[in-house]
């Protein structure tokens, strides 16, 4: 079982401009075969834009996918956790703010992320475990 953060954590994550426009974000999501990326501007994490966000609060909400920007449509980040912090941590701070993933920063600069199905994959025998642990049918 995972004692720190850094041991379940997708690393690296892709990051993407505000400024970028939905199409381009999508696209890249589907490239990477990823379904959330930070949107940061410089060194400043803006918020995580999921690809729900796309489809819900872009298409759905009539953006033209050309020009509606991601930075309209993230959601802001309320928490983050550290790479040395145990997951209970992560669990405990989901369970707060009702959401499924969360930036890891050290140092001041986003390290990673952690979501709900990787904490799930450390609770072995639970369906959300087995689910989260399936390869991609994609």
């Amino acid at each position: 079982m995972a004692t720190k953060i850094r041991d379940i954590m997708t690393g690296s994550p892709t990051a993407v401009s505000p400024q970028d426009d939905i199409v381009s974000v999508a696209r890249r999501m589907r490239d990477e075969d990823i379904g959330n990326v930070l949107v940061a501007e410089g060194d400043e994490l803006r918020g995580i834009v999921t690809d729900r966000d796309l489809v819900v609060r872009g298409l759905a909400a009539g953006g033209d996918p050309g020009s509606t920007k991601v930075g309209g449509l993230c959601s802001d980040v309320t928490a983050t956790v550290g790479p040395d912090d145990p997951p209970e941590r992560a669990v405990e701070i989901m369970r707060e703010r009702a959401v499924r993933r969360l930036p890891v920063i050290e140092n001041g600069r986003p390290v990673g992320i952690v979501s709900i199905g990787d904490l799930a994959v450390e609770k072995e025998g639970s369906a959300l475990a087995d689910i989260s642990a399936a390869k991609s049918n994609l």
